[in-house]
């Protein structure tokens, strides 16, 4: 897979073996938009409030799923699957996660996405 505006090459195989790091490690956001959230919902037949409820958080005007910990420093998408080493939303994951590995702070510190992705070619 690539982008022209990236200098590297993207192997989405490497997924199976990789344990998971784009969806684990320090914490932060995994933002998500209204018709994701929708989406998401719908997949877990779920309301959108009572899933708004269980898994999400707001921060200022934007809304983040959220995490757990599962260690110290190693936190996980509420929707990480640790046992399986997968996503259990993948086909209505949000567009942050659909994005990975070109998002805009890599674009020009290939180092930084290479120790964090094997699959950066």
């Amino acid at each position: 897979m690539t982008h022209a505006q990236y200098s590297y090459d993207f192997n989405p195989s490497a997924c199976e073996a990789c344990g998971g790091k784009c969806c684990r490690g320090e914490s932060g956001y995994i933002w998500a938009k209204y018709q994701e959230i929708a989406d998401m919902a719908a997949y877990l037949e779920m309301s959108v409030e009572d899933f708004a409820t269980m898994y999400l958080r707001k921060v200022k005007h934007r809304y983040s799923l959220t995490e757990k910990q599962l260690g110290e420093n190693d936190y996980a998408c509420v929707f990480f699957d640790v046992a399986k080493a997968r996503c259990m939303i993948y086909t209505v994951r949000p567009n942050q996660c659909r994005t990975f590995p070109f998002w805009e702070q890599f674009k020009h510190n290939e180092q930084e996405v290479r120790d964090e992705c094997p699959g950066i070619i």
